[in-house]
């Protein structure tokens, strides 16, 4: 299995930082700001109840599962009991549930591409081969309905993808969903896998789940969790709402690996998904400002192309310009030798779109201030200015 490329890239930025190098970190998904303060205190006072501190049930407290549910019926137009809710140690614990409750050796799962690193992993750990469909930069990274027909064999099993989309922040409308759905309405048995971790961070004024759409609530795996859009990712809070015979197979995988999740990280979960949105939607809108604002510096860097984000924390720019250009006598030939470049002499470090399924790409997450943003694309400039 091969190590996850953005944990790989930040660990080597730590490596650099202890030797002295300051350098300024864009390869994580990591939000920069801190878990709102109501969440905090709620979690305060259930630990001061004293009631949380024995092992919860595996899949999850039955109020925090019915509170799931009731967000995904109200938010998403989702139907999912709390039997249906599976809660788990962060949204990539519920991926590998679901990828080893499903697959069987030589099955296939479609993934779009680009793609969030860990997928195929977790795929190739249960026994199943991912088959990726391409979206380009010139479609806004989106798979079309015709290149998932024609990726479907009879060995598919599930499909998987997200929206938004990390590493792209592309976002696929409710008119888009209906196109892909369409196109499964001939494959009952293929089951999606929907990650929808970034929600909150969508700047479109409309997100579309793809277990809403008529015809795909039965055989819709939704993911999500507490990570992106509560700033929670140190409390490990992802969950499920899935077809109930999946979520029952989730929960016996799980009770074998880990059993519950944490119950005080349950305990703020609760208070989170029972609060006011207001600082999701106030962390999604600075966001926003931030994208505009690293939007117009990367347009002014030449041979740089990008998309145009609409959701997420990530720019996912087209670098193979630069490509076959030397410095110093290091030839770039690759988006990652240019990653490995620009952390050298740029001290700013970033990852390779390879990982995520695109090789002329890397990935910039601009969760980060204002001032480091500034400061990381300035560097960047100047490094590919040397590049000839």
């Amino acid at each position: 299995m091969a190590e996850s490329a953005t944990l790989a890239m930040a660990a080597k930025a730590r490596e650099y930082k202890a030797r002295g190098i300051e350098v300024i970190s864009l390869s994580l998904g990591e939000p920069d700001f801190k878990t709102p303060k109501h969440i905090q205190e709620g979690t305060k006072a259930a630990i001061d109840e004293g009631k949380y501190f024995a092992y919860p049930p595996v899949n999850g407290y039955l109020d925090l599962r019915q509170a799931i549910s009731d967000k995904f019926k109200r938010e998403n137009n989702l139907d999912y009991s709390a039997d249906q809710i599976v809660v788990s140690n962060g949204a990539k614990q519920s991926i590998a549930n679901v990828m080893m409750s499903l697959l069987n050796d030589g099955d296939e799962v479609i993934v779009f591409s680009p793609f969030w690193v860990s997928y195929t992993a977790l795929i190739k750990l249960a026994g199943g081969k991912p088959v990726f469909v391409q979206g380009g930069i010139e479609s806004d990274f989106k798979v079309t309905p015709e290149q998932l027909a024609s990726a479907i064999s009879d060995r598919t099993k599930g499909i998987i993808y997200s929206s938004p989309c990390n590493p792209t922040g592309s976002v696929f409308t409710k008119e888009e969903l209906e196109g892909l759905a369409s196109v499964l309405k001939d494959h009952p048995d293929v089951i999606v896998i929907a990650d929808e971790i970034y929600e909150h961070i969508n700047y479109t004024g409309a997100h579309a789940s793809m277990g809403a759409i008529n015809g795909m609530q039965d055989r819709t795996v939704t993911i999500n969790g507490m990570a992106k859009g509560f700033a929670m990712t140190g409390w490990r809070v992802g969950y499920i709402g899935a077809p109930l015979w999946l979520a029952k197979a989730c929960n016996k995988i799980q009770g074998q690996f880990t059993s519950a999740n944490s119950s005080i990280s349950q305990r703020g979960a609760l208070v989170a998904l029972t609060s006011d949105l207001e600082p999701s939607r106030e962390m999604a809108r600075e966001y926003l400002r931030r994208r505009d604002l690293v939007k117009g510096l990367l347009d002014e860097i030449p041979g740089v192309k990008t998309n145009l984000p609409l959701g997420a924390f990530y720019f996912f720019p087209d670098v193979s310009a630069y490509f076959g250009k030397s410095f110093e006598g290091n030839q770039i030939k690759n988006a990652s030798d240019l990653c490995m470049y620009i952390l050298d002499h740029a001290q700013v470090s970033l990852v390779t779109g390879e990982a995520f399924g695109d090789p002329n790409c890397i990935r910039l997450s601009y969760a980060a201030s204002e001032e480091n943003l500034r400061e990381a694309i300035r560097r960047i400039k100047e490094a590919l200015a040397k590049l000839s």
